[in-house]
């Protein structure tokens, strides 16, 4: 039996927490590095958050491709534009971090279910830097349970919410971004959908 990898990784990127963010996303943890097409969250190109987002907000899965991908197709240039991602998340007022600090990752894959969480993220330190925020949203089952442990709430089903009563916040859980959830995409807009536009974002 293969041994397993017990090196501890360190979260590689830095909170982004925008000026006036009304609610903050979390995830688990990114996926290895070789898997991102971007320098940002929810990297990997078959993850479909951005085509989510994209789906809701301009009525295109592909708005946050780079350009150049629908002209060419060509599998070199499968990303996705990180400055407009960014753009649009400042202007929304969406923060994105994810649940988990450090993690042994148990197999060779980005599975909640083989994330071991070593250092849960202090949430309660990045809710003081936007302290607009409005709700937590999580967007898997292992962000889930760690908001729950964290607040001491309960963990709300798939596309409803629950109070976070010590910090008057919405908590709302989300379907997976991730192709292996299975929902398809446009199912899983009309989730998201309903979220924002609740929170008077969309």
């Amino acid at each position: 039996m293969k041994e397993l990898n017990k090196e501890i990784e360190r979260h590689p990127l830095e909170p982004f927490l925008p000026e006036g963010a009304k609610i903050l996303m979390l995830g688990s943890f990114p996926p290895k590095k070789e898997r991102w097409s971007m320098d940002f969250f929810y990297p990997n190109f078959i993850n479909d958050m951005w085509r989510i987002i994209g789906t809701i907000f301009f009525s295109d899965k592909d708005h946050f491709l780079v350009p150049s991908l629908c002209r060419t197709r060509s599998k070199e240039e499968k990303k996705f534009d990180r400055e407009r991602i960014i753009r649009f998340c400042t202007e929304k007022g969406i923060a994105l971090y994810d649940t988990a600090s450090e993690v042994i990752r148990l197999q060779d894959n980005a599975s909640d279910k083989f994330l071991e969480v070593v250092t849960p993220t202090d949430l309660h330190a990045m809710l003081k830097k936007i302290p607009g925020c409005r709700a937590i949203v999580t967007t898997g089952e292992k962000a889930s349970g760690i908001v729950s442990e964290t607040f001491g709430c309960e963990i709300p089903k798939t596309g409803e919410y629950t109070e976070i009563p010590e910090h008057g916040l919405k908590f709302y859980r989300m379907p997976s971004s991730s192709r292996a959830y299975p929902l398809p995409l446009d199912k899983k807009a009309e989730v998201y959908r309903a979220m924002f536009s609740d929170l008077e974002i969309l």
